[in-house]
C-alpha cells in the first residue's frame, strides 16, 4: 500500500486510477511475482480499476517493479531466453499460432473490417480505418513503390497491406505468415488482385524481390536470429532494392520480454532495440531513414480496446477470464507506449557497397 500511495494510487479510492482489491491474496502474489503476479491476479478477478491504463501509467512512471525483487519464475523466464533459441522455425510457427490463430471473429471485431494489425498513423485521421490506411500509404511511399514491382510482405497478417499495395500502387505482392488462419483469410479476401499468400517462415522463402516489408513481424524474430533475418533479406532483395521494417522497439537491448506477455500473449516474442537492429544489419545494410511513431500506438491500442469491448457479446466463444486477459494486454500495452517505455520504429534500409542516389525520405 505504501508503494501504491507513493505512485498516487489509493486502495479503495474514488479516482479512475484507484485500485479496488477483492482478494487479499493479491498482495502476496504481486510481491512474489511482480508484473507476472499483477497480470495474473487481474485475470483471476482479484482486483479491478476503472481506468486500467491510467493505473499502469502511474505504476510504470513510479518504477514500482524495481522496488520488488524478481521471483524464481521471472528469473527462469530470462534464463530460458538466454540459454535457448525460442524462435526456431518450428517454435516460431507454434508461437504465431498461439496469438494469431485464436479466432478471426475476435480480430475482425477488434481491428475493423480490413483487419489491419499494428500501429496506425493518426495525424489527419478521424477514425481507426483512416489511420490504418494512412499508415499503409506512408509505408508504400517510403518504399518508393512503383507499378509492376515485386514486393515481399513478411508476416502479412490478414493481407490488408498487400491488398492496399496492389490496388493503389500496382505492385505484385507475395505475403507470408506461419499462422494458418491468417493465410486462409488473406487468400479469401484477395479476389483477383496480383497477390498471393503462403503459410511459411521467412527462412523458407525463395525468389527475388524489388521491395521487402515487415509490419509487426520483427518482434517475433528473436535476438538469436536477428543477423540471420537480415542475411535472409539480403538473399531475397534485388541489388537496388529497398526494405522497411515496422516494429515495436525497446529502449534497452534484452533477450527476454515481460513474463506475463511471454506466457499469455506473445510466447517467444522479444521487442528489439535500435542498437540490436543496427548491430545485426551491419555491415551489409545502410539505414536510410528512422521514424518513431510510438505515441500513435497508444491511441491505436485504445481504439482496439473500445472496439472489442463494444462488440464482446458477438464473440461468445471467449470466457470472462479471456476477456480480462485481452483487456490487460491492450491497456497495459497502451500504458507502456504512453510513458515511452515502448516505441514504434519504421526503419528503411538499402544495401551498402554500391553507388546509389540519395534516399528521398517522406513523412
Amino acid at each position: 500500500m505504501t508503494l501504491l500511495e507513493g505512485a498516487g494510487i489509493t486502495v479503495g479510492g474514488d479516482l479512475p486510477h484507484d485500485i479496488q482489491v477483492h482478494d487479499d491474496r493479491f498482495w502476496a502474489r504481486v510481491l512474489r511475482d511482480r508484473e507476472l503476479g499483477l497480470g495474473e491476479s487481474y485475470q483471476e478477478g482479484w482486483w479491478d480499476v476503472r481506468r486500467l491504463d491510467e493505473l499502469l501509467v502511474r505504476i510504470l512512471t513510479a518504477d514500482l517493479q524495481s522496488a520488488v525483487r524478481s521471483s524464481p519464475a521471472l528469473v527462469l523466464n530470462v534464463a530460458r531466453s538466454w540459454l535457448t533459441n525460442r524462435q526456431t522455425t518450428g517454435r516460431a510457427a507454434r508461437n504465431a499460432r498461439a496469438h494469431y490463430d485464436i479466432g478471426n471473429d475476435l480480430y475482425l471485431r477488434m481491428l475493423g473490417p480490413e483487419m489491419i494489425y499494428s500501429c496506425a498513423l493518426w495525424e489527419g485521421a478521424d477514425d481507426l480505418q483512416a489511420a490504418q490506411v494512412a499508415k499503409m500509404e506512408l509505408i508504400c511511399r517510403k518504399l518508393h513503390l512503383q507499378p509492376g514491382m515485386r514486393l515481399l510482405d513478411m508476416g502479412c497478417g490478414w493481407g490488408g497491406f498487400a491488398r492496399h499495395a496492389a490496388i493503389h500502387h500496382g505492385a505484385t505482392i507475395v505475403g507470408i505468415s506461419p499462422a494458418g488462419e491468417q493465410v486462409v483469410e488473406a487468400r479469401r479476401r484477395a479476389g483477383d488482385l496480383s497477390v498471393e499468400f503462403h503459410q511459411q517462415d521467412y527462412r523458407e522463402v525463395t525468389g527475388t524481390y524489388d521491395r521487402i516489408v515487415s509490419i509487426g513481424m520483427m518482434e517475433h524474430v528473436g535476438p538469436r536470429n536477428y543477423r540471420e533475418f537480415f542475411d535472409r533479406c539480403g538473399d531475397l532483395l534485388t541489388d537496388d532494392g529497398l526494405m522497411l521494417h515496422h516494429t515495436i522497439g525497446s529502449n534497452e537491448s534484452t533477450r527476454s520480454v515481460d513474463a506475463w506477455f511471454d506466457r499469455y500473449i506473445f510466447p517467444g516474442g522479444v521487442v528489439p532495440s535500435l542498437q540490436q537492429i543496427a548491430g545485426a544489419a551491419q555491415p551489409r545494410w545502410a539505414i536510410e531513414d528512422v521514424q518513431n511513431l510510438g505515441p500513435d500506438y497508444d491511441r491505436t491500442l485504445r481504439s482496439w480496446h473500445s472496439n472489442i469491448e463494444a462488440r464482446w457479446d458477438e464473440v461468445p466463444d471467449y470466457d470472462e477470464r479471456f476477456r480480462r486477459t485481452w483487456r490487460y494486454y491492450l491497456l497495459s500495452s497502451a500504458a507502456s507506449f504512453r510513458v515511452r517505455n515502448l516505441q514504434l520504429f519504421q526503419i528503411v534500409f538499402s544495401r551498402t557497397g554500391r553507388v546509389s542516389p540519395v534516399y528521398d525520405g517522406v513523412r
